[in-house]
């Protein structure tokens, strides 16, 4: 069972201990410089992807439904420059909490993972590779006046150039590569079927939420059991339900209530299921 903390002004630090293996509701730019300095084995960032989507209704071309993108409040920003503010100050932060040999995952689409790159580029850190999720069941492209966007790209990186002896199991790389390389290609679904929460009208509970078998390969491949895996900004809690299949330990931030209620209710039903979607266990 996962533990809820929730945050206030009241509370000026936490330690590891108090916030071990929980869920903070909080936001997550007020609760981060409240985290221990180098508290995480390895951190996983899904930030808003600021996609500026125009104001108008997509219906599909046969059925006539309405195609749902993301209007959320969280993914719109003033400006670029709001944008990478609010980038900036969530990777200042996330790099004080990493320990020396920490690794971290941070995933976007072509509007916003450039940006974040050069930000983390920016800031010291040093890229590792980029992971290419090539979607098998990506969302057509209505509008046909462009590629269909079937990608996201999570890019892997260290504090800085000098860090060494960081987690990379290389043998559980390869498994999910089709030959004998572990390359830098994942194919995977979108999060869809039992697996896509919904709210209580049917809708997508959270538009972009991730697939397990994604946080799957992230964990596996750049933890050990019994790290500290680290999202500051947690949604439905996918990194956390995975790490904890795993045996690995979480620290989660979300602000939003009807996200952290998901969170909790997951880690409470989808830890004690078997793990059927992990791969090593087909």
């Amino acid at each position: 069972m996962a533990n809820l903390v929730i945050d206030s002004r009241e509370i000026p630090q936490y330690s590891v201990e108090s916030v071990l293996d929980a869920v903070i509701w909080g936001d997550a730019l007020e609760v981060l410089p409240k985290l221990p300095d180098e508290m995480a084995d390895m951190v996983f960032i899904d930030p808003p992807y600021f996609l500026q989507l125009p104001q108008k209704r997509l219906l599909r071309w046969k059925v006539k439904t309405i195609v749902e993108g993301v209007d959320e409040d969280w993914d719109k920003f003033e400006s670029f420059e709001s944008y990478d503010q609010f980038i900036i100050t969530i990777l200042k932060e996330v790099k004080r909490i990493m320990k020396a040999r920490a690794t971290i995952w941070c995933i976007g689409t072509y509007h916003n993972i450039h940006r974040i790159g050069k930000l983390m580029q920016d800031l010291g850190f040093w890229i590792l590779n980029d992971v290419i999720w090539v979607k098998t069941n990506a969302m057509p492209n209505w509008l046909n006046v462009r590629f269909t966007n079937a990608t996201e790209t999570l890019i892997w990186a260290v504090k800085d150039k000098s860090v060494k002896g960081y987690t990379f199991n290389a043998e559980i790389a390869r498994r999910f590569s089709k030959g004998k390389l572990a390359i830098n290609v994942w194919e995977l679904p979108i999060c869809i079927g039992e697996e896509r929460l919904k709210d209580g009208q049917g809708k997508k509970l959270h538009p972009t939420q991730k697939p397990k078998a994604l946080l799957e390969r992230v964990i596996l491949i750049s933890t050990k059991e019994g790290d500290i895996v680290f999202d500051p900004l947690a949604g439905t809690g996918t990194t956390g339900v995975v790490a904890k299949c795993l045996n690995r330990h979480f620290v989660m931030i979300e602000k939003r209530q009807e996200y952290v209620e998901a969170c909790l209710k997951r880690l409470s039903q989808e830890i004690t299921q078997p793990a059927l979607w992990r791969s090593d266990e087909k």
